[in-house]
């Protein structure tokens, strides 16, 4: 089942208001997902302060009595300086240099940690609960930014956990989120196995993300990587990719999966139904549609 929502503000004014209305969307979807939850939130300055590489990691162990020491440590490997601060159970450390180097020195003191994100402005939050329990945990009300996804999880395809919760963020800044199930991914997996490309999870879903963040890497840009998404995946699916610049949904062939997309001179915005739309400033004057069979929605910065 699961739910999905995104967001894409388009007018500045907005910006403070994104993780409250994101909370509201999020909540919106609980009855499509109540085990987990996550979000992946672009230009929070709180969490990721602009232009700094930032990541996002869980089961650390760390806790605010260690958060110090924490980033005195990944500092020391890193070879700079590292900002550190817990958002519930997420230990997220920003420091001026690339995200790719930072998450290589924490990874370095924390060799078992899981990686829920990382990226220049990009903060990713997943946790085990119901969705609203976790929103209110995380104070994603208070958050700002430009864009955010989220989504809402009941588990089909693998166990509870924290690494089975979406957004699923695995290449820089690029964030996937998916209701449904991909029938192939065992054959994908792999497949990317052999190219080298690495899995933190028995997860459909991480497949989708790495083949997509895969594809990225070579160079090609979200839409023609969600229509080669399309040709090589079967099973049903709706998806959302984002980036630090991009927002896009696409969805199967037979597009069985529900979504709903609306749009305005200030926004962009997507859900699994309606419901999570609702309360949109200006929702009222939306063009509103639901998207087609394996056509990719994108919209750019």
């Amino acid at each position: 089942m699961c739910g999905i929502v995104g967001l894409h503000l388009r007018n500045p004014e907005l910006y403070p208001r994104l993780g409250e209305l994101l909370s509201v969307m999020l909540g919106e979807m609980q009855d499509r997902g109540a085990d987990s939850a996550g979000i992946a939130v672009y230009g929070n300055p709180d969490w990721s302060p602009p232009g700094q590489g930032c990541v996002s990691l869980l089961e650390t162990g760390v806790d605010a009595g260690g958060l110090d020491a924490a980033s005195t440590a990944v500092g020391d490997a890193l070879g700079a300086a590292v900002t550190g601060s817990l958002v519930d159970d997420t230990l997220v450390l920003s420091a001026d240099v690339d995200s790719e180097a930072l998450l290589a020195a924490a990874v370095s003191v924390y060799p078992d940690v899981l990686v829920a994100g990382f990226g220049a402005d990009l903060t990713v939050l997943k946790g085990v609960g119901a969705p609203r329990d976790l929103v209110q945990s995380w104070d994603l009300r208070s958050a700002g930014g430009w864009q955010g996804v989220g989504h809402t999880r009941m588990a089909t395809e693998s166990a509870v956990t924290p690494s089975g919760a979406h957004p699923y963020a695995v290449g820089p800044e690029q964030c996937l989120v998916h209701n449904g199930s991909f029938s192939n991914h065992a054959t994908i997996r792999r497949e990317l196995r052999s190219a080298g490309v690495e899995f933190d999870s028995e997860n459909d879903t991480e497949v989708g993300a790495r083949f997509v963040a895969h594809q990225l890497a070579q160079g090609r840009d979200v839409q023609t990587a969600l229509k080669e998404l399309c040709a090589t995946f079967d099973g049903f699916y709706t998806l959302v990719v984002s980036d630090h610049d991009s927002f896009a949904v696409v969805r199967d062939a037979i597009a069985c999966k529900p979504a709903v997309i609306a749009e305005t001179d200030d926004w962009v915005a997507m859900a699994s139904e309606y419901r999570a739309l609702a309360e949109l400033p200006g929702v009222e004057n939306a063009r509103i549609w639901e998207p087609e069979p394996e056509v990719v929605y994108a919209w750019t910065r």
